[in-house]
C-alpha cells in the first residue's frame, strides 16, 4: 500500500536535476540586484548583519528566509505574505519557460566557480545518491520546514558538489582552505571568512567509483554537463551583479531541449556530497514524505558544483558559548588541557592554532581580549568523552572533542539550544560578540577535505556545523515557487 507514498527504488538512480520556472526580481522594481541578495539564512551574523541586510533594501531576500516577528508562526506568516505581495506587485517574476540556470561566481584574486542550479530529485541517505557529512539540529529543521511550508517555496539554493571528468579551466585559481581569517564572502552580511593558510581544497565532492559511465578525458568533453555550463557562460547572461565583499555573480538559463538532455544525462550516473544546507536537505526530506508522490515537494532546490573544474574552499564554523565567561570556561579546562595565554592579534593568534592542529587537537578561546590556545587533551579524558563506537578518523576530529568532551562533560552546554550556543561563520565576528556580550568564544581550525569526503562515504556523519565549504550561492538570484 502506498502511503505518503514513496516505494524503494528497483534499480540504481544517480543526480535527477530538473527544469523549474525561476523566481527573478524585476531590476527596474529594485535598487539594485546586489541590494537585495544575502547570504544563506546561517551565515548571516545577527543581529548586526541582518539589520544591515534589511536597510539594504526593502525587498531584500532577508525578509523571506529570516523574517522578523514575535513568535515562529508569526514570522512564516509574515514570510509567506511578504512573497505572495512581491509576485502580486511583480518585484518578483517567474520565468517564461522552464529551464536549467548556470551560475558564476568570481573574486578580486582569480577565483572562479561555476555550477548548475535546478531542482533535484530528493533521495534518502540510504540510496546513495546524496550523501550528508554533518549531523543537523531538529529544532533548526523544523523551522526550515514550517517557512518552506508557508511559503511553498525553496527561498534559497543548497551546494552540493560533484566529481566530473574534466580538468580546471585555464586561468583559474582554486578555493585556499585552512583558514578562518577576516574577510567576508557571499555577501553583506555574510559570516564566511578568507582563510589564514596555503592548503588547497581539490574535488570536495565524492569519487568516482561509484559512479555509472563516467567518461575519462580531460577538459569538458562534448556533451557533458560541464561542456553545456562553458558554452552557456560564453553568452551574455541574464543578470549579473557585484556585491559588496567584491564578489561578482552571473546567471544564464539553459532551456534548449538538447542541452537539458546533456546535462541531465551526464548527472544522471553521478553522485553528491552536500557541501553546505544540510538542513535544508533534511528539510526537503521531511517535507517530501508529507506529501503524495508524485509531487513538486519531490524535488528541491540545489546548485551543483563540479569540484574537478571549481575546486571549493573548506573552512572552519566556531561557537560562541553565550553566557560563559572565559575565565569560567578556563577553570573548568585546568588539568584536562594544556592552556597558553597568547597576547596577539587575531591572525598571528590563528596561526598559532593552525600550528597547534598539525599535532592534534586544539582550540583557541577568546572574550576576555586576549586568546587561550587549548591543546594537547588529556588522553584518559578523550577515552571516557569520546564515544568508541566510530571511526578513528570521526573520534579524533576537533568538532568531535569540542562537541562530545568540552561542551558535554566539561561545560555541560546543550549543542542544540540557541540560548547557550550560537555557530558563526565569520571569525572577528564571534570575538567581537563575546567580548562584547561577556561570553567565550571558541574558534576551530577546518578540517582537511578528504576527511571530509572519506567519512561520507563510510556513512559517518560528522558532529553539526563542522565545516564551512564555499563560496556559498548568494540568496535572491533565483528562487522557486512550488507552485509555478
Amino acid at each position: 500500500m502506498k502511503t505518503a507514498g514513496h516505494s524503494e527504488a528497483t534499480t540504481r538512480r544517480g543526480l535527477e536535476l530538473t527544469p523549474f520556472r525561476g523566481l527573478r526580481y524585476d531590476p527596474d522594481r529594485v535598487g539594485s540586484l546586489a541590494s537585495v541578495t544575502s547570504p544563506p539564512y546561517d551565515v548571516v551574523v545577527r543581529p548586526d548583519g541582518l539589520h544591515h541586510l534589511q536597510s539594504a533594501d526593502p525587498h531584500n531576500i532577508v525578509r523571506l528566509i529570516l523574517p522578523q516577528a514575535g513568535t515562529p508562526s508569526a514570522r512564516t506568516e509574515q514570510a509567506a505574505d511578504t512573497l505572495r505581495r512581491w509576485l502580486a506587485e511583480g518585484i518578483l517574476v517567474a520565468d517564461p519557460d522552464p529551464g536549467l540556470y548556470v551560475y558564476e561566481q568570481r573574486d578580486g584574486d582569480g577565483m572562479l566557480q561555476r555550477g548548475i542550479i535546478g531542482t533535484l530529485r530528493v533521495t534518502e541517505p540510504a540510496e546513495g545518491v546524496v550523501l550528508p557529512h554533518e549531523d543537523v539540529m531538529p529544532p533548526v529543521v523544523a523551522d526550515r520546514a514550517a517557512l518552506m511550508r508557508a511559503t511553498r517555496a525553496n527561498l534559497e539554493p543548497l551546494l552540493l558538489t560533484y566529481r566530473g571528468d574534466g580538468a580546471m579551466p585555464p586561468g583559474t585559481t582554486p578555493g585556499t582552505a585552512a583558514g578562518a581569517g577576516m574577510g567576508t564572502a557571499a555577501g553583506p552580511g555574510a559570516g564566511t571568512t578568507s582563510g589564514v593558510g596555503d592548503d588547497t581544497a581539490t574535488g570536495v565532492g565524492v569519487g568516482t567509483a561509484t559512479e555509472v559511465g563516467a567518461g575519462t578525458t580531460a577538459g569538458a568533453g562534448v556533451g557533458t554537463a560541464a561542456e553545456v555550463i562553458e558554452r552557456t557562460a560564453s553568452r551574455p547572461p541574464l543578470l549579473a551583479t557585484t556585491t559588496e565583499d567584491g564578489f561578482r555573480h552571473r546567471l544564464w538559463s539553459i532551456t534548449d531541449p538538447v542541452d537539458l538532455a546533456r546535462v541531465q544525462t551526464d548527472l544522471a550516473g553521478r553522485q553528491a556530497l552536500i557541501a553546505d544546507g544540510h538542513h535544508r536537505w533534511a528539510t526537503y526530506r521531511r517535507l517530501r514524505l508529507e506529501h503524495p508522490s508524485p509531487s513538486p515537494w519531490d524535488y528541491g532546490l540545489v546548485l551543483l558544483v563540479d569540484t574537478v573544474r571549481y575546486p571549493l574552499r573548506v573552512r572552519a564554523i566556531h561557537r560562541l558559548l553565550h553566557g560563559l565567561p572565559v575565565a569560567d570556561a578556563l577553570r573548568a579546562v585546568d588539568g584536562l588541557f594544556r592552556v597558553r595565554r597568547l597576547d596577539a592579534p587575531l591572525p598571528e593568534a590563528l596561526a598559532a592554532l593552525a600550528d597547534a592542529s598539525c599535532a592534534g587537537n586544539a582550540f583557541l578561546l577568546a572574550g576576555d581580549g586576549a586568546f587561550h590556545l587549548l591543546d594537547r587533551p588529556d588522553p584518559e579524558l578523550l577515552a571516557r568523552t569520546v564515544p568508541a563506537d566510530r571511526p578513528a578518523a570521526w573520534r579524533s576530529l576537533d568538532a568531535t572533542v569540542l562537541h562530545a568532551t568540552l561542551l558535554e562533560h566539561v561545560w555541560r552546554i546543550p549543542e542544540d539550544s540557541p540560548a547557550h550556543i550560537a555557530y558563526i561563520h565569520d571569525t572577528a565576528a564571534t570575538v567581537e560578540k563575546a567580548e562584547r556580550d561577556g561570553g567565550t568564544a571558541v574558534l576551530m581550525h577546518p578540517v582537511r577535505e578528504e576527511v571530509v569526503r572519506d567519512l561520507a562515504r563510510q556513512g559517518v556523519t560528522m558532529p553539526r556545523k563542522s565545516t564551512s565549504f564555499g563560496p556559498k550561492p548568494a540568496s535572491g538570484l533565483v528562487l522557486r515557487a512550488l507552485e509555478i
